[in-house]
């Protein structure tokens, strides 16, 4: 029974080795090239129509040649964390991150742009409700205690990764970080708001105890940076404005 498990096991290790590499490592003897073809096909299509549909505007940069290839070095060279389907996308940019970091020549801005695009349809998949956290949305962001919407996601990256397309591909690391906010709202679409580093640390600072109201919220964050002027305190109450009208702050927390 040992042996026969074994020999399964080295037959399927050897089925699958030739699927993500044909290259390197021979098709099993024992199976019809015509046969193959299909499964390679099989493979090789499913994941690049998940790929494409996950990143678009990544897809968009490539031309048909030079998309199936990356695909295919997808295939080849990276090891999934994960057998979840769902989780492919993931796995895809850990794999552009890898590579960006081994110095490949990709594009310098790639990697950010994958994580970027895989946010997106993470937030779109989280399977967590506004409903989810008690709130009171008509009290007052300013004296009461603000309540964030758990499906906000603070994201920081060198390249304006929500500017990037065909016709707009950054030639130079900008040199301002480009700060968004993804939000979904109660009809389940995701939108992104550009933030400045202000409002960025004000919602660091609301993700983290102690609970206080926003008014102490903007004096505390404003003293720690040294900045505590009127006028800055007027921008930080505004900002919790916004960002409550934006779906961002869900109210304040029941009292």
């Amino acid at each position: 029974m040992a042996d026969t498990a074994g020999s399964l096991d080295n037959a399927q290790r050897a089925f699958c080795a030739h699927l993500r590499d044909p290259d390197r490592h021979a098709a099993p003897a024992d199976v019809a090239p015509r046969r193959m073809a299909v499964y390679h096909e099989l493979v090789f299509n499913n994941l690049e129509s998940l790929l494409a549909g996950n990143f678009p505007v990544i897809r968009s940069l490539h031309a048909e040649a030079a998309w199936h290839a990356r695909v295919r070095a997808f295939l080849r060279d990276h090891r999934s964390h994960t057998p979840l389907f769902p989780e492919i996308g993931r796995e895809f940019v850990r794999f552009l991150e890898a590579r960006a970091r081994a110095g490949t020549d990709d594009p310098p801005f790639l990697a950010e742009l994958a994580h970027y695009e895989w946010s997106e349809l993470a937030l779109a998949l989280d399977e967590a409700t506004l409903a989810d956290v008690p709130h009171d949305r008509d009290g007052d962001v300013v004296d009461g205690v603000p309540v964030l919407s758990p499906l906000v996601r603070l994201l920081a990256y060198r390249y304006p990764v929500h500017r990037i397309g065909p016709g707009a591909v950054p030639a130079e690391v900008p040199a301002q970080p480009t700060l968004i906010v993804l939000v979904r709202d109660a009809a389940g679409d995701v939108r992104f708001l550009e933030i400045d580093a202000l409002t960025a640390l004000l919602l660091e600072t609301l993700q983290t105890p102690p609970l206080q109201p926003g008014r102490a919220r903007v004096a505390a964050l404003l003293d720690r940076l040294g900045r505590d002027a009127p006028a800055l305190r007027e921008s930080g109450l505004a900002i919790l404005a916004d960002l409550r009208r934006h779906g961002v702050i869900l109210g304040t927390a029941p009292r």
